[in-house]
């Protein structure tokens, strides 16, 4: 239960990071070319990823076993275990995959030398990243804590 209070909070530090990119400060990195679409697609990014992080807790709530009641036609229904855990499953190992693609290829195995912030920016960077990371972890580790509980006796 506590992972997945958790995970909303592993994500809301890389989606407050974000903000001021869409903007057009970038923190000592890369800025943005200047687009409309910016703001939208960076704090929708934001938005998107705190709405996935929050959809987690269906994994150990009765919402994510049961279709809640005040859904027309469906409200009630008992959710198939497959179509939570194959999607959730998919997600974790692909977050899990491109958050080790993005360390091992941002740090270098060898230290920060291609990290793309500036000196100061780049060790708040490196821990709201770091955090992040956690995601597919912690996703994976839910999704078989619901499997288990679930699957057919």
């Amino acid at each position: 239960m506590g992972a997945a209070h958790a995970m909303p909070l592993v994500a809301l530090p890389v989606c407050l990071w974000r903000l001021p990119i869409a903007f057009g400060y970038g923190m000592g990195g890369e800025v943005l070319p200047p687009s409309a679409w910016n703001i939208p697609y960076v704090v929708g990014l934001s938005v998107l990823s705190e709405a996935f992080a929050l959809l987690s807790l269906g994994l150990v709530r009765r919402w994510g076993e049961v279709v809640p009641t005040w859904v027309p036609k469906l409200g009630g229904r008992r959710i198939p275990p497959f179509a939570v855990t194959l999607p959730a499953t998919i997600s974790g190992l692909l977050f899990t995959a491109l958050m080790v693609h993005w360390v091992f290829g941002a740090l270098q195995l060898g230290g920060a030398d291609g990290f793309p912030y500036a000196e100061g920016w780049d060790v708040l960077a490196m821990t709201v990243s770091g955090l992040f990371t956690l995601w597919g972890p912690l996703l994976l580790a839910l999704t078989f804590a619901y499997h288990r509980r679930r699957r057919p006796r």
